[in-house]
């Protein structure tokens, strides 16, 4: 016995055509595109007044690179580049001899450096920071 009174019956379908998909060249595109952003909020009566949907406007705006809206990042590009003849380097200044004598420094109450005139000043300001921190 069978439970399912229309499994052997056919039924009658019909196939509705609802247009064949349009083909739009490039140049009909980059038209389409120049003409939606010609005036704000363009985009919506540009789409409209060619039948297509705004989202495949959009699509076609990003390929042709134009920005949608100022909250897009910038895409990179190139730069062109000029090559520049090398600059010959600065005459060295001769060094002068070290001046002989000492330095007393005093940082704080119970702190004190004492360092020779050649002593380096980078080394210097290094120990002067790390005994200011302290």
């Amino acid at each position: 016995m069978d439970s399912n009174k229309f499994s052997a019956q056919i039924e009658r379908f019909e196939v509705v055509e609802t247009g064949r998909r349009r083909r739009w060249t490039d140049d009909e595109k980059l038209k389409i595109v120049l003409e939606s952003l010609q005036a704000p909020r363009a985009v919506s009566s540009t789409a409209r007044r060619y039948g297509i949907s705004r989202s495949l406007l959009l699509t076609w705006r990003r390929s042709f690179g134009t920005r949608t809206s100022n909250s897009e990042q910038p895409q990179s590009a190139f730069v062109p580049a000029m090559l520049m003849a090398e600059e010959p380097p600065a005459p060295r200044v001769a060094s002068v001899a070290p001046a002989s004598g000492r330095m007393e420094i005093v940082v704080g109450k119970a702190r004190r450096v004492i360092v020779d005139a050649g002593f380096d000043m980078t080394a210097l300001s290094r120990v002067l920071d790390l005994l200011e921190r302290r």
